[in-house]
């Protein structure tokens, strides 16, 4: 296949240009801010993620695009980053749009990244493709302008798919590496209240589903395994995987102000994220680790 991965130089991007390029034959188009190196069936080119550039002809005769690109919502929500993370997401989904609509051959699939964030705090329902009650606050929003963005062009040619993605947890990058390291430290109590659930998937599955949904229908698919899991039971199961006697909780101010010191925000971790992979499962996806217990480290 040719597959042109933009933002593909980030955790997610690099997780499936190492999937993609065993398969020799492949050939991938990593579009970055950042130039790097080109590497047998591996290609990178610049675009800055708003205009049309060299790269808009490399489309043709694509057949998967995925567009990964955005700024990392692991900052402080001021208004320069609140207008960063719109930026980021919204020209770069439009500008991918407008240059599909123009060419002769368009990809064949595109898959546009979004978030499981996009659902609001939930304790109780679960939140799947059909069911699922969209938030309104800011990290929501943005998620929501994302894909209306995304879903506001026709193109004919061009099967759509949209993937709310939960926390991806392994050792290659994201947020796992640092929960572990807090964990080892003996900062691996449950935070806040504990109540709120995790929605997360493996690096593994997360690659198996893109894959996967490369052949699949058009339409909304959530990333996560069909299990959420409650904060406070997620630290206690790490603790005892990494060996750990003790864990100190942390309330919900020392979240606040341990967030601002390092220039995040609460709501990372005490949002309550419980969703479920309908339509995946509904496919017949398999996912190689259902459980927290399941997942090795």
């Amino acid at each position: 296949m040719k597959i042109v991965i933009a933002g593909g130089t980030g955790y997610l991007g690099e997780l499936l240009t190492e999937y993609f390029k065993k398969e020799k034959e492949n050939q991938i188009y990593i579009l970055s801010r950042k130039q790097r190196v080109n590497s047998d069936n591996v290609s990178y080119l610049q675009w800055n993620g708003v205009s049309k550039g060299y790269w808009a002809q490399l489309l043709n005769n694509t057949d998967v695009l995925i567009n990964l690109t955005g700024k990392s919502v692991n900052c402080r929500y001021n208004h320069k980053n609140k207008e960063l993370l719109y930026q980021s997401r919204l020209d770069s989904t439009a500008i991918l749009c407008e240059v599909i609509q123009n060419l002769e051959h368009p990809p064949k699939v595109f898959i546009q990244s979004s978030s499981a964030t996009i659902y609001r705090h939930s304790e109780n329902k679960l939140m799947t493709e059909s069911k699922g009650d969209i938030g309104i606050d800011f990290s929501m929003d943005v998620c929501k302008k994302w894909e209306q963005v995304f879903n506001s062009y026709t193109l004919p040619k061009t099967k759509k798919i949209i993937t709310r993605t939960s926390i991806v947890l392994g050792n290659k990058g994201g947020a796992f590496p640092l929960m572990k390291s807090m964990t080892k430290f003996g900062l691996g109590g449950k935070q806040g209240n504990g109540n709120q659930f995790i929605s997360w998937v493996t690096e593994k599955d997360y690659i198996k589903a893109i894959s996967f949904l490369i052949k699949q229908e058009a339409g909304i698919y959530n990333i996560c395994v069909p299990n959420p899991i409650r904060n406070n039971e997620f630290q206690n199961k790490l603790r005892s995987k990494l060996k750990v006697c003790f864990g100190i909780n942390s309330p919900k101010w020392i979240l606040k102000l341990g967030a601002k010191l390092i220039g995040t925000e609460p709501e990372l971790l005490l949002k309550s994220r419980k969703v479920y992979p309908e339509k995946l499962l509904s496919l017949g996806f398999k996912f190689s680790t259902n459980t927290f217990n399941e997942f090795k480290i």
